[in-house]
């Protein structure tokens, strides 16, 4: 079980997500990324090209790109998921 808070709310939203998924009959996925928006200001980054997630997904939803894709299936793991 997690020691800390930063842990514990992960894993009790995990748990949230997959209860209100089963409970309706859907299904879910968690996906977990380190700095999906970027830094902004004098500690930013280049955004060229764009690689992190939510800038990607809005301009997606704003018709400036087809689509986004996701990798990572093919990583040396017992499930090709990218696993700690």
């Amino acid at each position: 079980s997690p020691t800390n808070a930063y842990g514990a709310t992960k894993l009790a939203v995990d748990h949230l997500i997959t209860s209100e998924a089963l409970a309706h009959g859907l299904a879910a996925v968690s996906l977990r990324y380190f700095n999906v928006a970027g830094a902004y200001g004098r500690y930013g980054e280049r955004h060229e090209p764009e690689s992190h997630l939510i800038p990607l997904v809005f301009q997606a939803a704003l018709g400036q790109r087809p689509h986004i894709a996701v990798f990572g299936e093919d990583y040396p793991t017992p499930d090709g998921t990218c696993i700690r």
